[in-house]
C-alpha cells in the first residue's frame, strides 16, 4: 500500500449536514485552538482498581446542534499522565494546538471536547473510559485577533459522553438543559484565536478538518525550531509542473459494448422508476469527460481540470500529424478504434515531490435522459431533455513510487463501491471471481498516457506509432527568416494556454441533437503564414493552432474541446520562451455612451403667451420676506457668479422651491404615441434624500385663444386619495430649507458652488405603466441670489429619451431667503422590563395555588440565578476593570463622512514613560487607516492646510499589516489618519408610485445632515507598547452624511446576465476643480471607485488628446430587481475628494427573444405567475403600435395561479431593438413583472418598387392607386399595413379578391412641410397576417 493510500484511508471525514451545503457559503476562516491543561478531574476509584497505567487524552469533534449531526474528523491528542502539584488541584498538561478552517459561520456549530482515560486491564488489553465532555462555542464568542495577546478561557465539563447530544429531548441552549450535569470544579484551560497564517495551507487539507500542528501534512516542510508545529507558520514545498500527453482509455471488452451495456442498465432503472418516461425515447451519451487533479491524500490541491475525451474514431486527424502511442502490452485484445482519447496536453502545475501526492483520473459520462412523456407539449422555455453526470471509472497514479523512469504509464481503472477521492458512487465493476490477476486489470479497463517534466519536450512523436496510423515526416529545421520577419515569442496553442475546461451545472447541459461543427478553410503551412498572422493573433480569441475539421459532430454542451494539432509546432528558440506579451491599447468592445446624451436638454425660456396662461391658472405665487413677488430672472441671460458677494450677504438662510407646472409635447408626433394620463418625477437635490413625487394628473387645457403652436397643452394636477383631481391647487411644489445653522462649518460655500455649477437631473415616469418617459436637465445657476432677497426663473425643459419622441415639461425653480428658528425634537424611546420581573409575577400567582411546591421551585430558581450572576461577574470582572482604566487614556474624535470622500486628521501621540517604546497601532475597522506613504501625507496636509511636522519612513509594517513606530521618552508625534468609506445601502424598493409616501410628512428625514443609509459607528484605535500594554486609545465616532449625485444613469438589461458598458468621461478641464487654461497633453488620469465591490469599474490612460472611457461590468439579478450603486470619479491618485459621483440603476428584466419579419404579425405567449394575494393588473408596453396585448385591459391575477398573456408583435422597421413590457398592479400602482422584448426583425423581400414626387410645404397631399392580382386558384382575403402610418393611409385596410382577379388599392399620401425622401413600404398580408408581398414606394418631397 502506497503512502497516498495510507493517508487517504486514515483521514476519512464526515461532511456537514446536506442542508448546510445549500446555504450561501462565506469566505473560510482559519482558527487556532490551544488546549492547555485539564484541572479538577476526579477519577472514580473503581476505575483505578480495574485499570493500570492510566493516562488521559482529549478528543475534539464538530457537532451541528440544529440537525444533531456530528461531522468532520475526530481529532485525538497525545496521551498524558496525571500530575499533582502541592497546594493545587490535579492537573493534566496537554499544551497541544489544534487548527482548522471553516466557512460555515453559524452559532449552532460547536466543537465537542471529550476527556478519555485509557489503561490496561489485567489481561493486557487496552480499555478506554469516558470521563466527561465540554461544549466549545466557536462563533458565539468572539475569537482573539491574530496580534492580540491570547486570553485564556475555561471550558466547563459535563458528565457522560458526547452521545448525550443526540438525545431527542435536548433543546438549545443545551448548556442549560436539565439532562446535562456539570462536573464541579473541573475545567479545561484553552485559547481560541484567528490564525491568518494558516490561509497559505488551505489547499492542503479540507474544511472542517481538525488537525494538530504535530501531524504530518503532505505538502508542508518541517517546522523550524523546537516546537515542531508545522501549522504555526506553514512553509510550502516547492511545486513542479508535470505534462501528460496522448492520454487514452481502454474499456473491456470494447468501448461500444461497454457503453451499450451501460445504457441498457440505465434504461432498465428508468423503467423501474417510471414506465412512462421512455415512451418512444432513448437514453443517450451526451459527453465523455475526464477530471484530472492532484490529491495529497487529504484533499485535491487544486480544483480538478475538466477536459473532453472522444472515441478514437471520431477524432479528426491533421494533415501532417496523427495521434501516436505505443502499443499496449496486452496485444491479444484489439483496442483499435475502441479507445477514448485526449489529444491535448494536460499541465499539472501543483505537483510536489512528496510520496503522498498522487494524480487522480476520473472518467465521467454525461447522459441525456428524456424529461417528459412523448406527445405532450412543453413550454418554450423548458428543456426537452434532462442531463445528469455519473462517474464511471477512476484511477490513481503515484509518480514517485511507480517506476517514474518510464515515459509511458499504464494504470488499471477502478470502480464499484470503494472509497474514492470525490466521495461519490462509481459504476459497478464486472465479476472477476474466475479471472486471473492479469485479466482482472484488463476487465476493469486501463488508462495509458505519456508524461514529461519539461515544457519543451513534447512526447507526441512516439517512436512506435500505431500500426493503423501513419505519420508524415516533420520538418525539424528552422526556416530562414528575412530581416522584415518579426521575431516570434514563445507561444503555445490555445488549449495549452487554458488547459482547464469550464465546470458546468446541470441547467447548462441541455441535451440537444448533435449538429455538424462549423468547418474552417484549410490553412497554409504555418511558417509561410506567420508574418501575416502575427499582427492579428493576439487580438483574436482563436488560437493559432486550433482547427475544426469538416464533418465533425459535437453535442451542444458548452465545454471547450481541447483538441489541438500537436504535430505542428513553431520552431522558436528557448531564449524567448519567457518573453512578456505586450498589452494592446484599451479599446471598448462596444460604442461608449457619450456623457450627457441621455440628459442633454434643448430647453428654452417660456413664450409670453405661455407666461400669460400660467399666471391665470392659479399657481402659487412666489413672495419674498416683504410679501412682494420675487425678482424674475431671464434663463437666456448669462450668469456672472461672484462668490465674494454670496459670502458677504447678510441673508445666509435659503429656501429652495421647485414647482412642476405643466407637461406637453411637440405638435409633430410621427409615431402617434399615446399620451400618458399621469406622470411622476424622481430626482435628488444636493444632499437631500432622493425624492419620488406623487402621481400628477395631466389635465388638458381648453381655453379660448389658444393656438395650435402653443407649447402648453396639459397642466399638472395632484390626485386625491379617491382618484379625483384636485383642480383647486394646480401643479406640485417642493420646498428645501437650507439653514446655515445646520450646515457644517464652511459648507455654505460648497452649497452655493453646487447651485452655480451643477445641474439637476429629473427623470419623468408614466404614472400608470411605470415606464420611463425620459430625462430632463435644468441648470440651477439662475437661482443664485447674488445679494438679492429672492429670485425666480421659469424653464421649459425637453424630456429626452432614446425610444420616445421629444416631449417637453415645464418646471419652475426659485430661491427665496427666509430665516427659520432652530427646532430641537426630543424622542422618547421608552424602556423595557427585565425578564426577572415577569418571572416573579408568574411565580407569585403560582404560590397561591401550591405553596409548598412553589417555595421549593423558587429556592431552586434563586440558587440558579445566583450561580448565573456569579458566573457573569467572574467572566466580566477583568473586562470591566480594563474598561474603567482605559477611559483615562481614551480620546474621542468625531468626523462627518461622505461616500468616497477621504476625511483626514492627525492624532498627537505622546509617550508618557521615561523609556523608549515601539508602538503598534491596531484599528478594528479597515475603513480607517494610517497614512504610510509620505507623499500621500503631504498631499492631504496641503489640501487641509495643516502645518505640523512631516517625516519620511516613519512607520514599519509588522507582519505586513500592523504599522509600528518608534517613540523616544516623553516624545510627542503626529500620526496621520484617513477615513474613507465606499459602503452604502444599495437596496431599492419595488418600483411604485408613492402616493402615500410624501416627502413633506417627515421633515426630519429631509435634512441634509441626516442619512438613513448607514448608521453611526464607532472605531477604536489602540496604541500599544511592548508587551501589548496600551499607552493611548483613540475612539473615532463617524457620523455619515448624504452625498451629492452629479449624474444618474438607468440601464435596462436582461435578468441574470452581465451588463457591459463604456461611458465616455467628460473633458477633464470641464470637471469641478480643474485649472483654467490647461496645456494639451497634460490631461491627468481619471480614477474611479465603485460603492459595490461586486461591480467591475475601471479606466485606463489613453494617449495625449484622447478621450477616456470608463468600463463597467455589472451582474444583473432576477426580474424585477433594481440594482443601485454609485461610482466616484477622482482626479488625484490618492482618491482624496471625488470630482463627481454618479448614481447608476440597473433594471433587470425577463428576456424574451423574438425573431420576426417587418410588417408581419408574430404571436407568442408569456406565463404570468400569481402572487400571494389576488391583484388587479394591467399590461403596458412602450410601443403600443408595434406590440399588441391580449388581454389589453384590467384583469384579475389570481393567487398563486398561472395565466397566459398573449402578445402580437408587428415591427415597423427592421433591425435589433428593445421593447419594454410592464405588468402593473392598478390598485397600488406597483410593478408586478417586467419583460425586455429583444426584437430582431428583418425586412421582407420587396416584389415591386414605385417612385412619386410631391411638392413640399403646400399643405396638400396626393391620391394614388396601385393594383394587386390574386395568384391563387381560390378567393383570398388580404390585410394592408405600412411602416409609415403618418405618411400613408389606405382607402380600405381589408379587401377580398377572387382567383386570378385584380384589385385596385387606393393610397392617400399626407403632405410634408420639409423637403426630403422617404421610403414607404406597403405590406400585403393574408388572412393569418403573414406577409404575401411587399411594395416599396419612394416618396420625394421637393
Amino acid at each position: 500500500m502506497t503512502e497516498w493510500h495510507q493517508t487517504f484511508l486514515q483521514n476519512v471525514f464526515i461532511p456537514p449536514h446536506p442542508q448546510r451545503g445549500r446555504q450561501l457559503l462565506k469566505e473560510s476562516k482559519a482558527f487556532q485552538c490551544v488546549l492547555k491543561w485539564l484541572e479538577g478531574l476526579q477519577i472514580k476509584p473503581r476505575v483505578l482498581e480495574v485499570l493500570s497505567g492510566v493516562e488521559y487524552h482529549l478528543r475534539v469533534t464538530f457537532f451541528d446542534v440544529t440537525y444533531r449531526h456530528f461531522f468532520g474528523r475526530t481529532w485525538k491528542s497525545a496521551t498524558k499522565s496525571l500530575k499533582s502539584v502541592a497546594g493545587q488541584q490535579l492537573r493534566i498538561v496537554f499544551n497541544e494546538p489544534v487548527y482548522f478552517h471553516m466557512s460555515l459561520n453559524n452559532p449552532n456549530l460547536i466543537a465537542v471536547v471529550e476527556v478519555v482515560a485509557e489503561g490496561k486491564k489485567r489481561d493486557g488489553s487496552l480499555q478506554t473510559v469516558a470521563c466527561g465532555f465540554g461544549i466549545l462555542r466557536l462563533f458565539s464568542i468572539k475569537p482573539e485577533t491574530p496580534d492580540s495577546p491570547a486570553q485564556d478561557r475555561r471550558l466547563r465539563l459535563y458528565h457522560g459522553t458526547p452521545r448525550a447530544l443526540l438525545h431527542p429531548l435536548l433543546e438549545d441552549p443545551i448548556e442549560q438543559s436539565k439532562y446535562l450535569t456539570l462536573i464541579e470544579n473541573c475545567y479545561i484551560q484553552y485559547t481560541l484565536k484567528i490564525h491568518p497564517l494558516l490561509e497559505a495551507a488551505f489547499h492542503l487539507f479540507p474544511e472542517n478538518f481538525l488537525v494538530s500542528g504535530l501531524q504530518k501534512i503532505p505538502g508542508l516542510l518541517p517546522a523550524h525550531g523546537e516546537t515542531n508545529d508545522v501549522l504555526r507558520k506553514p512553509r510550502l514545498q516547492k511545486s513542479v509542473t508535470w505534462y501528460l500527453d496522448n492520454l487514452l482509455f481502454n474499456l473491456y471488452p470494447s468501448l461500444e459494448k461497454f457503453e451499450e451495456e451501460l445504457l441498457e442498465l440505465l434504461s432498465h432503472d428508468c423503467l423501474r422508476e417510471d414506465s412512462t418516461i421512455l415512451e418512444g425515447k432513448t437514453i443517450t451519451i451526451q459527453e465523455r469527460r475526464l477530471h484530472v487533479g492532484v490529491h495529497n491524500g487529504l484533499v485535491f490541491v487544486q480544483k480538478p481540470q475538466v477536459v473532453v475525451v472522444m472515441p478514437e474514431g471520431e477524432v479528426p486527424l491533421s494533415r501532417s500529424g496523427t495521434l501516436n502511442r505505443k502499443s499496449s502490452s496486452l496485444s491479444k485484445i484489439s483496442f483499435r478504434n475502441q479507445s477514448l482519447v485526449l489529444r491535448s496536453r494536460i499541465h499539472l502545475t501543483e505537483m510536489v515531490n512528496n510520496p503522498a501526492f498522487a494524480v487522480i483520473f476520473e472518467l465521467e459520462y454525461v447522459f441525456s435522459v428524456p424529461s417528459g412523456v412523448s406527445g405532450k407539449g412543453a413550454s418554450v422555455t423548458s428543456l426537452s431533455n434532462m442531463a445528469y453526470m455519473q462517474v464511471i471509472r477512476w484511477a490513481v497514479w503515484n509518480p514517485l513510487t511507480e517506476s517514474s523512469s518510464k515515459k509511458v504509464v499504464t494504470l488499471p481503472l477502478r470502480g464499484g463501491a470503494q472509497p474514492n477521492p470525490s466521495r461519490c458512487l462509481v459504476y459497478k465493476i464486472p465479476s472477476t471471481t474466475m479471472s486471473s490477476e492479469e485479466v482482472k486489470k484488463v476487465e476493469l479497463g486501463t488508462i495509458q498516457f505519456q508524461f514529461s517534466l519539461s515544457s519543451d519536450e513534447h512526447v507526441g512523436t512516439s517512436p512506435e506509432p500505431s500500426s493503423h496510423m501513419k505519420e508524415e515526416p516533420q520538418h525539424s529545421k528552422k526556416p530562414p527568416t528575412s530581416p522584415s520577419t518579426p521575431v516570434l515569442p514563445h507561444m503555445m496553442s490555445s488549449a495549452q494556454l487554458s488547459p482547464m475546461g469550464p465546470g458546468l451545472s446541470i441547467s447548462q447541459l441541455s441535451a440537444s441533437p448533435p449538429s455538424p461543427a462549423r468547418s474552417l478553410s484549410a490553412r497554409p503551412s504555418l511558417p509561410t503564414q506567420i508574418s501575416s498572422q502575427l499582427s492579428t493573433s493576439l487580438k483574436t480569441s482563436q488560437g493559432t493552432q486550433e482547427e475544426l475539421s469538416p464533418g465533425v459532430t459535437g453535442s451542444s454542451s458548452r465545454i471547450a474541446h481541447l483538441e489541438v494539432d500537436l504535430s505542428q509546432r513553431i520552431p522558436i528558440s528557448d531564449s524567448l520562451s519567457a518573453e512578456q506579451l505586450q498589452e494592446l491599447p484599451f479599446t471598448p468592445l462596444h460604442a461608449p455612451i457619450i456623457l450627457g446624451t441621455e440628459t442633454r436638454s434643448s430647453g428654452s425660456k417660456l413664450s409670453r403667451a405661455s407666461l400669460v396662461l400660467l399666471s391665470t391658472l392659479g399657481f402659487p405665487k412666489i413672495l419674498d420676506l416683504s410679501k412682494q413677488p420675487a425678482e424674475v430672472v431671464d434663463p437666456a441671460t448669462p450668469v456672472k457668479f461672484n462668490p465674494q458677494r454670496e459670502e458677504g450677504d447678510v441673508l445666509q438662510d435659503n429656501e429652495i422651491i421647485l414647482q412642476f407646472l405643466a407637461f406637453s409635447r411637440t405638435s409633430e408626433d410621427p409615431r402617434g404615441m399615446p399620451w400618458p394620463k399621469t406622470v411622476y418625477f424622481t430626482f435628488q437635490f444636493y444632499r437631500f434624500p432622493p425624492v419620488t413625487t406623487p402621481r400628477l394628473q395631466l389635465v388638458k387645457l381648453d381655453q379660448p385663444g389658444m393656438t395650435n403652436s402653443s407649447s402648453l397643452s396639459h397642466i399638472l394636477v395632484s390626485v386625491n386619495k379617491d382618484g379625483s383631481c384636485n383642480k383647486d391647487s394646480p401643479g406640485f411644489q417642493l420646498q428645501y430649507m437650507v439653514d446655515s445653522g445646520f450646515l457644517k462649518s464652511g459648507e455654505q460655500r460648497w452649497f452655493i458652488h453646487y447651485l452655480a455649477v451643477q445641474t439637476l437631473q429629473i427623470d419623468v415616469w408614466d404614472g400608470d405603466s411605470l415606464l420611463l418617459i425620459g430625462s430632463a436637465v435644468v441648470r440651477m445657476e439662475h437661482i443664485v441670489r447674488q445679494g438679492r432677497a429672492a429670485v425666480q426663473v421659469s424653464h421649459e425643459l425637453d424630456v429626452v429619451t432614446t425610444e420616445y419622441e421629444q416631449d417637453t415639461m415645464v418646471v419652475m425653480c426659485l430661491n427665496r431667503n427666509q430665516r427659520i428658528p432652530t427646532r430641537c425634537l426630543l424622542h422618547d424611546r421608552g424602556s423595557f422590563p427585565l425578564a426577572m420581573g415577569l418571572v416573579a409575577s408568574l411565580e407569585a400567582a403560582f404560590l397561591v395555588l401550591e405553596a409548598r411546591e412553589a417555595q421549593h421551585n423558587v429556592q431552586v430558581q434563586h440558587s440558579r440565578d445566583l450561580q448565573i450572576i456569579d458566573m457573569y461577574r467572574e467572566r466580566t470582572k477583568v473586562e470591566n476593570i480594563t474598561n474603567m482604566l482605559s477611559l483615562v487614556i481614551t480620546t474621542h474624535h468625531t468626523i462627518y463622512a461622505t461616500l468616497g470622500t477621504a476625511e483626514f486628521f492627525e492624532f498627537a501621540l505622546k509617550n508618557p514613560h521615561n523609556l523608549q517604546h515601539t508602538v503598534s497601532i491596531e484599528i478594528d475597522n479597515p475603513e480607517l487607516s494610517v497614512i504610510l506613504d509620505s507623499r500621500e501625507w503631504r498631499h492631504f496636509k496641503e489640501a487641509a492646510k495643516v502645518y505640523t511636522p512631516l517625516e519620511d519612513d516613519m512607520f514599519h509594517l509588522h507582519d505586513n499589516h500592523t504599522p509600528q513606530l518608534y517613540l523616544r521618552p516623553k516624545e510627542m508625534i503626529h500620526i496621520p489618519f484617513k477615513y474613507q468609506t465606499f459602503c452604502i445601502d444599495h437596496t431599492v424598493m419595488t418600483q411604485q408610485c408613492p402616493d402615500e409616501h410624501r416627502s413633506d410628512k417627515d421633515p426630519e428625514a429631509m435634512l441634509p445632515w441626516k442619512s438613513n443609509d448607514i448608521p453611526t459607528k464607532s472605531i477604536k484605535v489602540s496604541f500599544s507598547a511592548s508587551g501589548g500594554k496600551p499607552i493611548a486609545i483613540l475612539c473615532v465616532n463617524v457620523e455619515y452624511q448624504p452625498h451629492v449625485v452629479d449624474q444618474t444613469f438607468r440601464f435596462y438589461h436582461p435578468e441574470l446576465s452581465f451588463l457591459k458598458k463604456s461611458i465616455r468621461l467628460p473633458p477633464w478641464h470641464t470637471l469641478p476643480g480643474a485649472p483654467i487654461g490647461g496645456i494639451p497633453g497634460e490631461e491627468p488620469q481619471i480614477y474611479v471607485r465603485c460603492s459595490d465591490p461586486n461591480v467591475i469599474c475601471e479606466t485606463k490612460k489613453m494617449g495625449p488628446g484622447e478621450p477616456q472611457d470608463m468600463f463597467l461590468k455589472v451582474a444583473g439579478g432576477p426580474s424585477p430587481q433594481i440594482k443601485k450603486f454609485f461610482v466616484a470619479l477622482y482626479r488625484d491618485c490618492w482618491l482624496a475628494t471625488p470630482i463627481q459621483i454618479w448614481q447608476i440603476y440597473l433594471h433587470s428584466l425577463q428576456r424574451v427573444d423574438v425573431s420576426c419579419v417587418t410588417g408581419q404579425l408574430t404571436r407568442l405567449s408569456l406565463v404570468l405567475h400569481g402572487t400571494q394575494t389576488v391583484r388587479k393588473v394591467k399590461a403596458f408596453t412602450s410601443h403600443p403600435h408595434e406590440l399588441k396585448l391580449d388581454p389589453d385591459g384590467v384583469f384579475m391575477l389570481s393567487r398563486n395561479g398561472v395565466h397566459d398573456l398573449h402578445i402580437g408583435v408587428r415591427p415597423q422597421r427592421s433591425g435589433n431593438r428593445f421593447l419594454y413590457l410592464n405588468l402593473v398592479d392598478v390598485d397600488h400602482h406597483q410593478l408586478v413583472s417586467s419583460w425586455l422584448i429583444c426584437l430582431s426583425s428583418r425586412q421582407p423581400i420587396i416584389s415591386k418598387a414605385f417612385e412619386i414626387t410631391l411638392p413640399a410645404g403646400c399643405g396638400k397631399g396626393a391620391n394614388k392607386k396601385i393594383t394587386y392580382t390574386n395568384p391563387y386558384p381560390s378567393r383570398k382575403a388580404y390585410h394592408l399595413h405600412t411602416n409609415h402610418p403618418d405618411l400613408l393611409q389606405f382607402k380600405e385596410d381589408f379587401f377580398e379578391v377572387n382567383a386570378g382577379q385584380t384589385y385596385t388599392i387606393g393610397l392617400r399620401f399626407a403632405p410634408s412641410h420639409s423637403m426630403g425622401m422617404e421610403e414607404v413600404l406597403i405590406y400585403i398580408n393574408d388572412h393569418e397576417d403573414k406577409n404575401e408581398e411587399t411594395f416599396c414606394v419612394k416618396v420625394i418631397y421637393q
